[in-house]
């Protein structure tokens, strides 16, 4: 299935649903239609987008996610699908029940996918993984010597080649392109998490009372990097930082829609869209709470 992400930053628009499509009214430029079940993320940038409420329901009941975005331009809202699964209800009883050495495990898990793709990407934009290969090795159950933040300390400054970089929700330099990247690429996380009968507010690690989706936050972790290494090469290609424009964002819309090499035992590695990859960590989560297997899968790709 197309799997696509849809953002209307730059003109005024008028969404509203016509039989299975969404309808996008923009102007003189006529309808653009799209089927519904294969809008995976609609970001809504423009502060003169208007919608019905069809496309709210109708874009839930076929899985998409809907972002909304602030008068800065940067995402202060998210609509996801109530229902995501058949067995919806059996699976959040036993995600609610999952022990804690089994979080912690998980949690273990999810660090040392983080850090072995933060060394992957420092080793191909650099030269050099920083060690961090090695630091991945280290990562204990629950992450209990917080090796998450002191591969951190040496990544960012590493990965923009600029000892004074710091990764900050509300700083310069890359960091909107940083920020807009990750809002999107948690649109699609969440939606996988929806999709395979999970729920987004019961997390493996983050548990900040006002997350609303720790789950979420818990699961996109080892694909931060991907958004990391395109905003890299971008800043390269401009000589600098430049701003967060609709060349830009596509960009990084270009990236997260693209397909992905996983480094397998087989001789062709396989390719998969991103949004195939993390269907697959999801629902490997899912059997993980319904102890059908021990630690959930998370491709290096």
């Amino acid at each position: 299935m197309i799997e696509t992400i849809i953002d209307l930053a730059e003109e005024p628009a008028h969404l509203s649903v016509r039989n299975s499509l969404l309808v996008i009214a923009r102007g003189g430029e006529g309808e653009i239609t799209r089927p519904l079940d294969e809008v995976a993320v609609l970001c809504l940038t423009n502060p003169q987008v208007a919608l019905t409420q069809p496309v709210l329901a109708r874009l839930a009941e076929a899985g998409g996610v809907i972002i909304a975005c602030n008068a800065k331009h940067m995402p202060a809202a998210m609509v996801l699908p109530l229902e995501g699964h058949v067995t919806q209800g059996e699976r959040f009883r036993a995600q609610a029940e999952a022990s804690e050495p089994t979080r912690k495990r998980q949690w273990q898990a999810i660090v040392k996918a983080k850090i072995r793709a933060q060394g992957r990407a420092l080793q191909d934009l650099t030269g050099s993984d920083g060690g961090l290969a090695e630091m991945a090795a280290k990562v204990r159950s629950g992450d209990v010597g917080n090796l998450e933040a002191e591969a951190a300390r040496r990544y960012w400054p590493a990965l923009f080649e600029d000892p004074s970089f710091r990764r900050g929700r509300h700083a310069g330099r890359a960091n909107p392109h940083l920020n807009y990247g990750y809002a999107v690429l948690r649109a699609m996380v969440a939606r996988a998490v929806c999709a395979a009968g999970l729920h987004p507010g019961l997390g493996i690690h983050h548990h900040n009372r006002y997350d609303a989706f720790p789950l979420v936050d818990d699961l996109m972790e080892p694909f931060r990097p991907i958004v990391d290494r395109a905003v890299v090469l971008y800043c390269r290609s401009a000589g600098g930082y430049p701003p967060l424009d609709r060349q830009a964002k596509a960009h990084l819309i270009g990236t997260l829609t693209a397909h992905f090499r996983e480094k397998t035992t087989k001789c062709r590695p396989q390719s998969r869209s991103l949004f195939d990859h993390l269907h697959r960590a999801t629902s490997s989560l899912a059997e993980v709470f319904l102890g059908k297997r021990k630690t959930l899968y998370l491709p290096e790709i």
